[in-house]
């Protein structure tokens, strides 16, 4: 297995087994085109097997830090650390970026993400509420 960044919108769109929904070609391209944003492909030969994303947060009192924003392993290779291995890539990308930190938020209950997080260096740093606001379709 093999961990790389990824750099064009077509090898976003060949991970397209691993997203929620289907990429949507030109949100993939703005998502490379922005500052900040990441994503790690992990891969089996040829065939994307997981990724992870982040995001850079800046603020003008904090410095940056990164975001977890999703991390997805095709079903067929769960539980042999690729995970583990995409998040520590993601949080050696953070270090050479500069970020003083890595933060993720998952569900409690969902105890794979978590098992995951915290084998790859991750603590639980306490419990928060998370608000949401359905904004629309986000097009």
């Amino acid at each position: 297995m093999r961990i790389r960044p990824a750099t064009s919108t077509a090898e976003l769109l060949a991970a397209a087994h691993l997203y929620d929904t289907s990429p949507r070609p030109e949100w993939a391209a703005r998502f490379l085109a922005a500052d900040g944003h990441l994503m790690l492909i992990a891969h089996s030969g040829d065939t994307p097997v997981g990724f992870v994303s982040g995001i850079e947060m800046l603020h003008p009192d904090k410095g940056t830090e990164m975001c977890l924003y999703e991390l997805s392993v095709d079903e067929r290779y769960r539980r042999r650390g690729v995970g583990r291995a995409l998040t520590e890539a993601l949080a050696a990308e953070a270090r050479e970026r500069g970020c003083y930190g890595l933060w993720v938020g998952t569900e409690r209950d969902n105890e794979a993400a978590l098992a995951t997080y915290r084998s790859a260096g991750a603590a639980d740093d306490g419990v928060f509420a998370m608000l949401a606001w359905d904004l629309g379709s986000g097009s």
